[in-house]
């Protein structure tokens, strides 16, 4: 019997789970970890609440985890209730799917100013993470900055511009649906460093901008290129700059009575934050993109802001007695390889890039390298324990394990919950998960 532990139980993890399952049939007992007692990382706190159908993934992740050899064990902080040697001593291969769940900082002055938050709090908050569930960020004001060009922060910015219908069937959590309903926003800027031309942001997400009730998304016509230069784009962000030009195109008389103005400040590069106490203004330099790369022109500017937002990128939490990569802010790896026995998957390995599918590769990837090092004797011959040895360290602690059973009870109490029209009103506090499954 192979013993296969797994941190994180999020896309990569699961992905990296059901790849386990493929290779080893009924030989293999795979362990799924979580710190939350609810399992699906990104899926539930990252993915935006009003994209039901990316949500759904998770019915392929329930089918693995429901089988026989997989098994969910939520509540358990790796690093802190149990340590990689100890796992790497019970398990054949230890598995890190821990995902980025902390903010890239941005290093810039006045960042410690209030009201500005990362994204990954930010979108923790409306999306009912425990631990950014308080963060109650101050919405009365009239403008907002969001800093980013890839797909987060137009996520952010879709949230700030919706009105309470459009979350209809979403589910957002009532803390920040009633927060964002009293809000006094405006005007949303999105502040992109670089142009049209090199934005992450794809055409799906650019187009659902165009519908919304009381927002107009506006783009500098000047800032766009010649329309002839689009052609040597790849097709995917061709129809991603076929959006901007749309937006660029209606008139500044049209949609006047729009209530939210969402702009798109391209060739803008905040170089720091301005305020007594809390934000008021993003100084921003212009700049001009050379060799795809953003250099400043010397141009200074304000942009008023009462409330910020950096999406600019995540990174891994470190566990102690994993080398880590401080600059690419991930663990240090070789394809996926850290330790003798010990791997990482996803995000965790690479940062944080691709789509949730781009996981799957990913997890047989590595699937394949512990293969690899079992067949060639470099994880030793000798038979462990597995998840019997890990069931005798819990109960010896004193762990409050959450099953993937429990995590069933805590979603139907959520479902049970919900407001009209939503699929579920997520508990935010830990202790209340817990009390939901009994």
């Amino acid at each position: 019997m192979r013993h296969i532990a797994i941190i994180g139980s999020g896309p990569a993890g699961y992905y990296t789970a059901e790849a386990a399952q493929k290779y080893w049939g009924e030989e293999v007992q795979v362990d799924v970890f979580d710190r939350l007692p609810v399992p699906y990382g990104l899926i539930r706190t990252g993915v935006a609440p009003d994209h039901q159908s990316i949500k759904a993934v998770a019915r392929r992740y329930e089918k693995t985890a429901l089988t026989d050899n997989v098994r969910f064990v939520g509540n358990v902080s790796i690093g802190e209730d149990v340590s990689i040697a100890e796992l790497s001593s019970l398990y054949d291969a230890v598995v890190l799917a821990t995902g980025a769940p902390n903010d890239r900082p941005l290093g810039l002055p006045g960042e410690n100013l209030a009201n500005i938050f990362g994204s990954a709090a930010f979108v923790g908050w409306y999306n009912g993470h425990p631990q950014f569930a308080g963060l109650e960020p101050d919405l009365s004001g009239k403008h907002a900055v969001v800093i980013g060009m890839g797909n987060v922060a137009l996520d952010v910015a879709r949230i700030l511009a919706k009105t309470r219908e459009e979350f209809a069937g979403s589910d957002i959590v009532s803390h920040a649906l009633e927060a964002l309903c009293r809000s006094g926003i405006e005007k949303i800027t999105i502040l992109a460093r670089r142009g049209p031309h090199q934005v992450a942001m794809t055409p799906k997400e650019l187009g659902e901008l165009a519908h919304l009730e009381r927002a107009v998304p506006r783009v500098d016509a000047e800032d766009l290129p010649e329309e002839a230069e689009d052609a040597i784009l790849e097709p995917g962000l061709r129809k991603s700059v076929a959006h901007l030009r749309s937006f660029a195109a209606i008139p500044e008389n049209m949609h006047a009575d729009a209530k939210v103005e969402m702009y798109f400040d391209l060739f803008a590069s905040p170089t720091r934050f301005l305020g007594n106490g809390k934000v008021e203004a993003v100084e921003v330099e212009r700049t001009t993109v050379t060799t795809g790369r953003a250099i400043g022109t010397g141009e200074f500017y304000k942009v008023p802001a009462d409330l910020v937002i950096s999406c600019i990128g995540y990174r891994t939490s470190p566990i102690p007695d994993v080398p880590f990569d401080e600059r690419m802010g991930r663990f240090a790896n070789d394809e996926g390889r850290i330790l003798t026995g010990l791997y990482c998957v996803g995000w965790a390995r690479r940062g944080p890039s691709g789509t949730i599918g781009t996981n799957r590769p990913d997890g047989y990837g590595v699937i394949d390298k512990i293969v690899q090092d079992m067949d060639s004797g470099k994880l030793g011959r000798a038979e462990k324990k597995g998840r019997a040895g890990f069931d005798e360290l819990a109960k010896a602690r004193g762990l409050d394990v959450v099953t993937f059973r429990d995590w069933k009870k805590i979603e139907e109490a959520e479902a049970a919950a919900a407001r009209d029209g939503a699929p579920r009103e997520k508990f935010v506090d830990i202790e209340a998960m817990i009390r939901a499954r009994n």
